[in-house]
């Protein structure tokens, strides 16, 4: 069976990059779990639904058509026929994201869905609770950090890069606020799984996370029967 690998950690350690060149690199299916989180906090804002009706936004979830697509070279996330890749890109969104995964009604019906993409192995799959909850069998489990400051550098530097404006105080003091929201919850709280390797990011280049995940790999796998 090909390996299954989770990687785990908060707003701006790094996971989408790391597991994306990873799951490049080993042939692997890429499937970026937090996304799901933001299409759902998208759509339940552009649809009014009160964030706190649990009914209504697991009929939204019931309804929710998504799909990973590979539109030359570049990932795309589409919902109900939407492409809605840049608008879940906002640090709007990772908000609306965190709201809606306290609900526990949402992250069963998104961790059923989940599961069921892994199924058969060969994903790398990235999140807050994929070693803990989501895929606790997985061959390898990573979870990143980082500093605050940095993770907020490096979301101010992707939003600059877009063309929009950024204020790297208030987004890191976003994170901080996010990361208290998603460690506090009392459903699937982050926090690495006990047998996580944790991988500091903070001063390591992606490349230099990847070598060393792969070789993580490698390793598990030889041992595997």
């Amino acid at each position: 069976m090909k390996p299954v690998i989770a990687i785990d950690g908060p707003a701006g350690a790094g996971k989408s990059a790391v597991s994306r060149r990873l799951a490049e690199a080993l042939g692997l299916r890429y499937v970026d779990t937090g996304a799901m989180y933001r299409v759902v906090g998208v759509l339940a804002d552009r649809q009014g639904v009160d964030f706190a009706d649990a009914a209504a936004l697991a009929a939204l979830c019931e309804r929710l058509d998504l799909r990973f697509e590979d539109r030359n070279g570049v990932l795309r996330i589409v919902a109900n026929g939407q492409d809605l890749t840049d608008a879940i890109r906002s640090a709007a969104a990772g908000q609306l994201a965190s709201k809606v995964s306290v609900v526990p009604v949402v992250r069963e019906r998104l961790v059923a869905l989940q599961r069921a993409m892994a199924a058969g192995g060969g994903v790398v799959m990235e999140g807050r609770d994929i070693g803990t909850v989501v895929l606790p069998q997985a061959t390898v489990k990573i979870y990143l950090v980082a500093s605050a400051v940095e993770r907020g550098r490096r979301r101010a530097a992707e939003l600059n890069a877009r063309g929009d404006a950024a204020d790297v105080d208030q987004i890191t003091r976003d994170i901080e606020e996010r990361d208290r929201r998603d460690q506090g919850r009392s459903h699937s709280p982050l926090r690495p799984a006990d047998d996580a390797v944790l991988v500091d990011t903070t001063t390591e280049t992606v490349d230099a996370v990847v070598v060393r995940v792969r070789a993580l790999v490698a390793a598990r796998s030889s041992s595997t029967p």
